[in-house]
């Protein structure tokens, strides 16, 4: 059962992209949440040892970039899918609204001092897609960061988004040609599903913390929400950094989707150990000798 280059998930170059066609119930054969939990524990598995040869390599880097409305299961699903890995070659990045000294930089400059280093896996947990999302809702947060020639929401022509588009898609060719593989994950809640969620958060007083009423405003914004990751997918999905536009209605098989597409494409880059040369080997046979004669 292979997840990577699953036509219903995956969105590339020269695909026409129609969102409203990707059920959020999809579950590529994943029979039952059993199934996903055996599917989850052995990409578990893989993503650990993959991880240990991407780290000895050193010659690239990998790059997770979850994306989603509220509710859909991010947090959990990082959790789920890395559990195990080694947390010296793993980040995550959250990022929130844009600080002082973020706004009076290129909306993509906080996001490449986060990039991960050879050997590393990163997880961007939001990115620089809100800036085409939650900016293209709100058109009022891009009129505040200060751009020439942006003075009122009048200027935020569709040449601006396009714009926009294209300085993401260069940007992540510009990474997948240096080494860092690029991984984008939009875990498609459906709404009911998430009018579900934020009800249990209500009802369940374990979860009452997690309720941000600020969250049903956004709810209330649906079909801007859906339209902005229409044109966000459509426009910026490439062969070097694909979308993966994952179910997540049932959150076991989600989980299991996400770790089988990274647990795929780690191996994939048919990672090796370093090999050891004639010099090494012969410096090993000497510390051998005296390691065993103290």
């Amino acid at each position: 059962m292979q997840f990577l280059n699953d036509p219903k998930l995956q969105v590339t170059d020269g695909i026409l992209f129609d969102l409203s066609k990707h059920a959020t119930n999809y579950t590529a054969s994943i029979a039952d949440e059993e199934q996903a939990e055996k599917l989850l524990k052995k990409a578990n598995k893989s993503i650990y040892k993959e991880q240990r040869k991407l780290n000895a390599a050193d010659n690239h880097s990998v790059l997770c970039i979850f994306q989603a409305m509220d509710a859909a299961g991010k947090d959990s699903t990082v959790r789920s899918v890395f559990t195990g890995v080694n947390p010296a070659g793993f980040k995550v990045t959250s990022f929130k609204a844009p600080s002082k000294e973020e706004l009076d930089h290129d909306f993509l400059w906080r996001c490449n001092a986060a990039v991960p280093g050879r050997g590393m896996i990163g997880i961007f947990n939001r990115s620089h897609y809100e800036e085409v999302l939650v900016c293209k809702v709100h058109p009022n947060y891009v009129v505040g960061q200060n751009i020439p020639g942006i003075e009122s929401e009048a200027d935020l022509t569709p040449e601006f988004w396009t714009d926009r588009y294209k300085s993401i898609r260069n940007w992540e060719n510009h990474l997948a040609k240096n080494g860092t593989v690029v991984l984008k994950f939009f875990l498609n809640v459906g709404q009911d599903e998430q009018k579900a969620r934020f009800l249990s958060r209500i009802d369940e007083k374990k979860k009452n913390w997690k309720f941000n009423s600020g969250d049903m405003k956004e709810r209330a914004l649906w079909p801007k929400y859906m339209q902005a990751y229409q044109d966000a997918i459509q426009n910026t999905a490439g062969k070097d950094a694909p979308w993966y536009v994952i179910p997540a209605d049932n959150k076991p098989i989600m989980r299991a989707m996400v770790a089988k597409i990274v647990a795929e494409t780690l191996e994939d880059l048919n990672l090796k150990y370093p090999a050891v040369g004639q010099k090494e080997i012969a410096e090993m046979a000497e510390a051998k000798k005296i390691l065993e004669n103290e």
